[in-house]
C-alpha cells in the first residue's frame, strides 16, 4: 500500500507539472508592457533612483532607513502572530492542503535569523532559498521581493538585526503529499520567479517609476489582488484585478471604472491608503488594514503619491464579480428586506446605532456602508468576515469595529451578512452558515 500511495502521489505531481507547465505557456504569456518604453538596468537609469528611501524622508541613520524599508515591504504583518511579539512568527497560513506558519525574523541565533549571513538573505529574498538550501514555499512573495536590490534587502535585514532576540520556534506546517515536497518549489521557481531586480523605464517619469517599485516589488500589491493560477503563481493577464488573502476578497485595483479604482479621485485613493478609509468607497479591513497601519502608514507623502500615480497606470480589467454599488438605503427599516427577520433583528439591535438605518454611518465617516465594495460584493465574504473579526485594533487612532464572533452563531452572523447586502447593496447575497463556519475557521 506504502508503494502504491508514492507511486500515486508521483503520478499527482507529475501530472501538477505538466499542467502547470501548459498553464504556463498558454495563459501566462508574462506581464504586458502597458507603461510604454524600455526598461533598462538601474545602473544605466540616468533618472532619481527609484530604490531606496525617498527624497523627503528625514534621512537618519542606516537604521532608520531600513525601518523605513521594512515597513514598505509589510514584513511585520505576515512575520507576527495575533497578540505576539512582532517579527517573531508563528501566523499560521490556511491553506487548501495544509497550514504554513511564517518564521521568526528576529536575530535570536537558534529559532531566528541571528546566524544568517548577507548572501543568505540575499538568496532567501531574491532566490526563494532558505540558508539551508531548502526551497521556500511562495506564501513568502520572494517573487516580488526578487526586484528589491541588495542594498534595500541588506538594509531590512540589519533592520531586524537590531531588533531584540525573541526565542520562539515555528510551528512544523501540516501540509500531505506531494505539497510537503520542497523540491516542487524548485520547478515553481523556474516558471515564475525571473530571479531580476526592478528595472526603471527612462520614458515614464520618477514619480512614477518610484511607484512601480513599491507597488510591484517592496510593497508587493499584486500577490494579494490578482487571482491565482494552476500552481498558486498570480495569474498576469488578470493582473490586479482581485484576488484572495486569508479568506478576505482582495478587491480590483486596475484603473477599470466599474470594478476597479478607475472612478476614484487620487485624494480618494490617497485616503484609503493613508487613513483606511475614502468616505463613499469604504473602509479597509482584514488584511488590507494591517497593510495600511503597519505599512502605508508609514511612508512619506511622497511615496504615497507614487504609488497613487503608479496604480493609475494598470490597465483596466472588469471583474463580472463587482457589479456597480448602489446609492442611498431607505431612511426606514421597513422599507428593508423582509425575507430576512432574523438579519433584522440582528442589525437592529447591534449594528444601527454606529451604521444606521441608511448604511450613512451614525456618528463618523468610517461606518457608512453605501457605496463600499464589500456591500456590493454578491459573495458577502467581506461583510461575514468584518462582522465576524471586526475592523482594526483600538490602538491603531481610527474608529474601530468590534467582532461579534463569540456574540452571534454562524446562522446568525450570515442571516445579517444577507441582510446588510441586500438593503445596502446591489445584488442580495446569500451566504449560508456553512460558509461563515469555514471563514471563522480561517481567523
Amino acid at each position: 500500500m506504502r508503494v502504491l500511495r508514492w507511486t500515486f502521489g508521483a503520478i499527482v505531481v507529475l501530472g501538477l507539472i505538466v499542467a502547470g507547465y501548459v498553464a504556463w505557456l498558454v495563459l501566462q504569456p508574462g506581464v504586458t508592457d502597458f507603461a510604454g518604453g524600455t526598461a533598462v538596468d538601474l545602473a544605466a537609469y540616468t533618472g532619481p533612483s527609484p530604490t531606496g528611501t525617498p527624497a523627503d524622508l528625514p534621512q537618519g541613520d542606516a537604521l532608520s532607513r531600513g525601518a523605513y524599508l521594512t515597513a514598505a515591504a509589510d514584513c511585520a504583518a505576515c512575520h507576527t502572530a495575533k497578540g505576539g511579539v512582532p517579527f517573531a512568527g508563528g501566523r499560521p497560513f490556511k491553506l487548501p492542503f495544509g497550514t504554513i506558519y511564517t518564521p521568526n525574523l528576529t536575530p535570536d541565533r537558534e529559532t531566528g535569523i541571528g546566524n544568517w549571513s548577507d548572501a543568505e538573505f540575499l538568496r532567501a529574498v531574491h532566490k526563494g532559498i532558505g540558508k539551508g538550501g531548502e526551497h521556500l514555499y511562495p506564501a513568502f512573495p520572494y517573487a516580488s521581493y526578487t526586484m528589491l536590490t541588495d542594498a534595500d534587502v541588506l538594509a531590512i535585514k540589519a533592520y531586524l538585526f537590531s531588533l531584540a532576540p525573541v526565542h520562539q520556534a515555528t510551528p512544523p506546517n501540516t501540509f500531505g503529499f506531494p505539497f510537503n515536497q520542497r523540491w516542487l518549489m524548485a520547478i515553481w521557481s523556474t516558471l515564475f520567479n525571473k530571479d531580476e531586480r526592478f528595472r526603471p523605464r527612462p520614458a515614464q517619469s520618477p514619480v512614477w517609476n518610484r511607484g512601480a517599485y513599491l507597488v510591484e516589488a517592496a510593497g508587493h500589491c499584486a500577490e494579494c489582488h490578482s487571482p491565482r493560477n494552476l500552481m498558486q503563481a498570480p495569474d498576469t493577464r488578470q493582473k490586479m484585478a482581485g484576488g484572495q488573502a486569508e479568506g478576505w476578497n482582495a478587491y480590483n485595483i486596475t484603473s477599470d471604472r466599474l470594478s476597479g479604482i478607475g472612478a476614484w479621485s487620487t485624494q480618494e485613493v490617497t485616503d484609503y491608503l493613508t487613513k483606511g478609509h475614502a468616505a463613499g468607497r469604504g473602509t479597509a479591513s482584514g488584511p488590507m488594514r494591517e497593510a495600511v497601519e503597519l505599512s502605508l502608514t508609514k511612508l512619506t507623502r511622497g511615496d504615497i503619491a507614487a504609488i497613487v500615480t503608479y496604480l493609475r497606470t494598470v490597465p483596466a480589467i472588469r471583474s463580472s464579480a463587482s457589479p456597480e454599488p448602489t446609492g442611498p438605503a431607505p431612511k426606514l427599516a421597513s422599507a428593508g428586506p423582509s425575507d430576512n427577520p432574523v438579519g433584522k433583528r440582528i442589525f437592529e439591535g447591534a449594528c444601527t446605532s454606529c451604521h444606521a438605518w441608511t448604511g450613512a454611518g451614525a456618528l463618523v465617516g468610517q461606518a457608512q456602508l453605501t457605496g463600499g465594495r464589500a456591500v456590493n460584493d454578491p459573495s458577502a465574504t467581506n461583510v461575514a468576515q468584518m462582522v465576524l473579526n471586526g475592523s482594526g485594533k483600538a490602538t491603531s487612532g481610527h474608529p474601530v469595529m468590534p467582532g461579534f464572533a463569540s456574540a452571534y452563531t454562524d446562522t446568525e452572523i450570515a442571516a445579517v451578512a444577507n441582510y446588510v447586502t441586500a438593503r445596502f447593496g446591489a445584488v442580495p447575497s446569500k451566504v449560508t452558515a456553512k460558509e461563515v463556519t469555514r471563514l471563522r475557521e480561517q481567523n
